[in-house]
């Protein structure tokens, strides 16, 4: 059995809906992205170091000590528990935004460990893209690292997770451009404005001299081209649908015999 299922894809590709009725099908715990609480990723979360915790005001860091993880070295904090002026300083440090990498890596590794070692051995899960779109968006985009960097980020994931035999669903798309265009009538200009800033004024569009909404297509074609190599290399199974929009029926339909089949 199949204890996780992880839905890839580049955005407005239909990860959300069907992960979600992958889940329903199967009677799995869903965990969406950006719903809460993930138990194998930080959504909202910063990370303090010891020896920068005396940067804040005393009454500060008894607060942030009071409703934090205490780590080795350091506090993880959700910032869904402070506002105002602490809620600022602590977003300075948040995870997948403004730590280096050398100190992000080992803590997103430590909570797919903990994920693992804490998952129900008879419930099954189903995860929207943490496995694929963050870390390259993390190592690609944000930090420019190449494609060997990445696959060895997600390859020691994958060995991670590897106890719970994990499956992926890889949604593929010809047209990223029209799916691009189409969901902006429903998310509006400020969420294209926003991941046009990101995609192009990260390393990655840097480098690459990207501008615009031509720069941001052409970051997403080149992500998605490494995401699949990178998942043909790994060692796990997987499926990938190509166009899965021509047809939702046929490719829910598809999805769920290949869960039944594979071992």
């Amino acid at each position: 059995m199949h204890r996780l299922i992880i839905v890839e894809g580049l955005p407005c590709s239909g990860k959300s809906t069907t992960s979600k009725y992958i889940a329903d099908s199967i009677g799995a715990k869903f965990y969406d992205e950006g719903s809460g609480n993930h138990p194998a990723d930080y959504e909202f979360h910063s990370f303090i170091k010891n020896k920068e915790l005396c940067s804040f005001l005393p009454e500060e860091q008894v607060l942030i000590k009071q409703n934090a993880v205490s780590k080795a070295d350091g506090y993880i904090i959700s910032l869904s528990l402070f506002s105002g002026e602490l809620f600022d300083k602590l977003l300075q440090h948040k995870i997948y935004d403004f730590l280096p990498w050398e100190t992000e890596k080992p803590l997103m590794l430590d909570k797919w460990t903990k994920f693992v070692h804490a998952a129900e051995s008879d419930n099954q899960y189903v995860f929207n893209c943490v496995l694929l779109q963050n870390p390259m968006c993390e190592t690609m985009m944000r930090f420019g690292f190449d494609i060997q960097m990445s696959s060895e980020y997600i390859t020691s994931i994958c060995n991670i997770i590897r106890p719970m035999n994990p499956f992926i669903v890889y949604l593929h798309s010809d047209n990223i451009r029209n799916a691009i265009e189409k969901a902006v009538s429903e998310r509006g200009t400020d969420w294209l404005n926003g991941v046009i800033d990101y995609h192009c004024n990260g390393a990655y569009g840097k480098v690459e001299h990207l501008t615009g909404f031509d720069g941001y297509i052409e970051a997403l074609e080149e992500r998605q081209r490494r995401e699949t190599e990178i998942l043909r290399g790994l060692n796990v199974q997987y499926m990938i649908i190509n166009n899965p929009n021509e047809n939702w029926n046929k490719t829910y339909s598809r999805i769920i015999q290949e869960l039944n089949t594979a071992t």
